[in-house]
């Protein structure tokens, strides 16, 4: 697999880009005030949501037909992101609600804030991909009975814990030698994969414009998928090349595929990796589940005595 990381500015950089995009995680700065050593991030709204339709534009332009675009931002901005896609020619599949699994931020006159949103949408009337993806998570209160062979993933995804919460960021967050952040809105791992796992197979291409620290990219090259990163910031840069010249045991997907065995294909969109390390007899370090189908499936692609 092939990854490319580009210096500068996505609105220039999209225009000379010459590859079909099969999937984009949009995840830009969300014009807060905050502080960015290349970027201003307290533009007038109606640049910045131009600024927002204009890479949404470029984007949809360079992306196949059916590929999938994931545009994440605040709860309060929802309206904006949907004109955004509209204008640009996506057409919307789901409103994803991400609750965050810290508490909400208080707010003194209305109700506190407790999530973000993620629009996916895509190019044309029919996805290219969609995996469905099955995983298990624990059981509400007042369940009688477990279940057999998990859910499917809906519209509200409330598993997935942010990193921007204090010591909730744990060991995944980048952190400078004084124990600080690197970066404060770093995106966390499971929630790239199941973007990732979601809306592309093997060897297809995923674009990130506002690539940040590079986790779109760190897993995609886990997956076996090809991708393209666009940042401004030299750190941000030379953090992300870092990052994938070693992945880090923090960064590792492969913790994560308990949480997708019920997955009716998991094998064959999760299979280059899950192969490989398997060749390499590491099979037992994983301790990870396999379904009966998942094992009748491996035997037919590797040894017996592994599987």
């Amino acid at each position: 697999m092939s990854f490319k990381i580009i210096q500068g500015d996505c609105t220039k950089e999209l225009d000379r880009l010459n590859t079909n995009i099969d999937l984009t995680f949009l995840d830009p700065p969300f014009n807060q005030g905050k502080e960015y050593s290349e970027h201003d991030d307290n533009l007038p709204d109606e640049v910045y949501w131009q600024l927002m339709q204009e890479v949404c534009s470029k984007v949809y332009n360079l992306t196949s037909q059916g590929g999938a675009i994931y545009f994440m931002q605040r709860e309060k901005n929802t309206e904006h992101v949907l004109s955004c896609l509209r204008k640009s020619g996506w057409n919307l599949q789901n409103l994803i609600i991400w609750k965050k699994k810290s508490s909400s931020v208080p707010c003194s006159n209305k109700f506190g804030k407790h999530y973000q949103i993620i629009a996916f949408a895509i190019k044309g009337k029919k996805p290219r991909v969609f995996n469905r993806l099955r995983i298990n998570p624990p059981l509400p209160a007042g369940y009688k009975y477990d279940r057999e062979n998990g859910i499917y993933v809906t519209d509200v995804w409330d598993d997935i814990r942010e990193l921007t919460s204090g010591y909730f960021a744990g060991d995944e967050a980048i952190r400078i030698p004084n124990g600080s952040r690197f970066h404060k809105q770093q995106t966390p791992i499971s929630l790239l994969l199941r973007i990732v796992l979601s809306s592309t197979s093997a060897n297809d291409i995923v674009l990130d414009p506002f690539a940040g620290t590079g986790t779109t990219l760190v897993v995609a090259e886990q997956l076996r998928r090809n991708s393209v990163g666009i940042e401004k910031d030299k750190e941000n840069i030379k953090c992300m090349e870092k990052r994938l010249a070693s992945i880090r045991e923090s960064d590792n997907i492969q913790k994560f595929y308990n949480d997708y065995v019920y997955t009716e294909n998991i094998t064959q969109i999760w299979e280059y990796e899950i192969k490989d390390i398997l060749k390499q007899n590491k099979f037992k370090q994983l301790s990870i589940q396999l379904s009966p189908p998942e094992v009748k499936r491996l035997r037919k692609l590797l040894p017996e005595r592994i599987v």
